[in-house]
């Protein structure tokens, strides 16, 4: 792991597993930020408008008495993209390990109400979810590097305006992995609903962490590299949440099964957005083992009690097996129709 030590603004490399207690920053990217190939020079290159930050990143880490700092500008040779693929498998584990986060709000100005924040860029950004709920500690700052307040004070408000539930925004959360898989896949898709990435195989990349999932990185593979993520989240877990997806839809909300046109329809959402209704889906405990499911070269096979709608021979529908609770809505049932071969069953969002 690469640090900058926070005395004499050069990078160090550490091995991971003993590496000493450093900062870490949290920003959005704006123009001119400094690169690590700009950071080996000998002569930095002050005169970049992203210099400031890493001056400010030093500051206010020593004064909180931590010799080092971990920046993502200057921090990781994006040159390389193995290293780049391991920085971003690692990234949610970095900032849970970091002694304390600062949250750079760079267009929040001096003066501002901090329960007037909540309208920053930041929060609207794929990569600082999970550097918002990663970090033991997190500090705001405004444009000026004036502190606004904690991520403790604000939860109640943070939570109010990006639907995470506040209990996850604590400060010293001891296991923060432990402590998000008590929320269903379902919920935890909504809080990226929204957000948004300049590369869109970022929108999964950067949800990473949030999963404790690690895969490799294809660029070029545009929303196929959402699909690829819930393909190896379903690996891991039987939380059947994850098909709980476009709950907001005409369909959904008048309680139909029909009327949709299945072409090209599947059981997996193509992006975050899709879940966008579902930050209420949350697991009951009914003392039943959910039903496990898996991914076949044929898709989804799972075992479900189908029910026919009707007297259609082509529209059916299941409720899934782990009863996933909707606030006001009852339970998930997904629909699907029928398939030439028999046993199959086309899913319908």
């Amino acid at each position: 792991m690469r640090l900058l030590n926070t005395t004499t603004i050069r990078l160090e490399e550490f091995n991971e597993a003993i590496c000493p207690p450093y900062a870490i920053l949290s920003h959005t990217w704006g123009d001119e930020e400094v690169s690590f190939q700009e950071m080996q020079l000998e002569k930095h290159p002050i005169w970049k408008a992203g210099y400031p930050k890493i001056i400010e990143t030093c500051r206010e880490a020593l004064e909180h008495h931590l010799h080092y700092a971990w920046i993502d500008t200057c921090c990781i040779d994006k040159s390389s993209s193995a290293e780049l693929s391991e920085a971003i498998n690692s990234m949610f584990q970095w900032y849970a390990k970091a002694s304390i986060c600062f949250a750079f709000l760079s267009d929040i100005p001096v003066g501002v109400d901090p329960f007037e924040t909540m309208n920053s860029r930041w929060y609207t950004r794929g990569w600082t979810l999970q550097e918002l709920i990663a970090p033991r500690i997190i500090l705001f700052y405004n444009s000026d590097w004036e502190m606004i307040g904690s991520r403790d004070d604000l939860r109640y408000k943070i939570s109010a305006s990006t639907g995470i539930d506040a209990h996850f925004l604590r400060d010293h959360i001891p296991d923060i992995h432990l402590e998000l898989s008590s929320a269903s896949i379902a919920q935890r898709m909504s809080w990226a609903a929204g957000r948004q990435t300049t590369r869109t195989e970022d929108m999964a990349y950067c949800l990473l962490g949030i999963f404790g999932i690690n895969m490799p990185l294809l660029y070029g593979e545009g929303e196929r590299a959402f699909i690829r993520l819930q393909e190896e989240i379903i690996r891991h877990t039987n939380d059947h949440s994850i098909f709980a997806w476009d709950l907001n839809s005409p369909l959904r909300q008048s309680g139909g099964h029909t009327g949709v046109d299945l072409k090209g329809a599947g059981v997996f959402a193509t992006t975050p957005s899709a879940f966008a209704g579902s930050s209420a889906v949350v697991s009951i405990e009914t003392g039943e083992v959910s039903t496990p499911f898996f991914l076949t070269n044929s898709g989804i096979q799972i075992d479900l009690r189908v029910f026919k709608e009707g007297n259609s021979m082509q529209c059916f529908w299941s409720e899934i097996g782990q009863r996933i609770e909707v606030s006001d809505a009852g339970t998930m049932e997904p629909d699907c129709r029928k398939a030439n071969l028999p046993r199959h069953y086309f899913s319908s969002p």
